[in-house]
């Protein structure tokens, strides 16, 4: 089991970190009172082009929208990594907690990994009050889409979140046809 990833956001020099020390340049990024929204390619990723994302420290998650490659499309509108999201000066940092729900718009939210983050607890790399956290924010995420109709903007709209303008990238042109 792999302990918690980590992802650092510097809205100042417009990058992300990930776990490894990776720095991947964010094309779009806006500073938002409920957060941050970015927008990048995907690089070394063979099944996705594009990613967006929403950082919603407040509710202790991270909204993603994949652009998936012909062949490699998922079943799902948004994914939602349940995490611990803390702020260090400019600095935006995210610990994802392992549990994650899948939104189908108007259909269901399925919550994943539970096996994840079971297994990342019993070996100690979330502290009880930690895994308690996560759990909370895991429950009370899908119950509120669930009375949302499963539909993840209406769900921010009642806490005065709207995700706002999106990216429209220009697809590689492998993909170009």
């Amino acid at each position: 089991m792999h302990p918690p990833k980590t992802q650092i956001f510097d809205p100042d020099d417009r990058v992300q970190y990930d776990t490894k020390g990776t720095r991947r340049e964010i094309r779009t990024l806006r500073e938002e009172d409920w957060g941050l929204y970015l927008s990048r390619p995907v690089v070394a990723r063979p099944n996705a082009w594009w990613v967006e994302s929403w950082v919603v420290p407040d509710l202790g998650i991270c909204l993603t929208d994949w652009r998936w490659r012909p062949g490699h499309e998922r079943d799902q509108d948004i994914y939602i990594d349940i995490a611990r999201i803390t702020r260090d000066g400019g600095l935006l940092r995210m610990t994802d907690l392992y549990l994650d729900l899948v939104v189908r718009r108007g259909r269901e939210t399925e919550l994943l990994d539970v096996d994840e983050f079971v297994a990342a607890v019993a070996q100690g790399l979330l502290d009880p009050a930690t895994a308690e956290y996560a759990l909370e924010r895991s429950h009370t995420v899908l119950a509120e889409l669930a009375r949302s109709g499963h539909d993840h903007e209406t769900w921010l709209a009642g806490y005065g979140i709207a995700l706002g303008p999106r990216a429209d990238p220009v697809p590689p042109a492998d993909l170009a046809g």
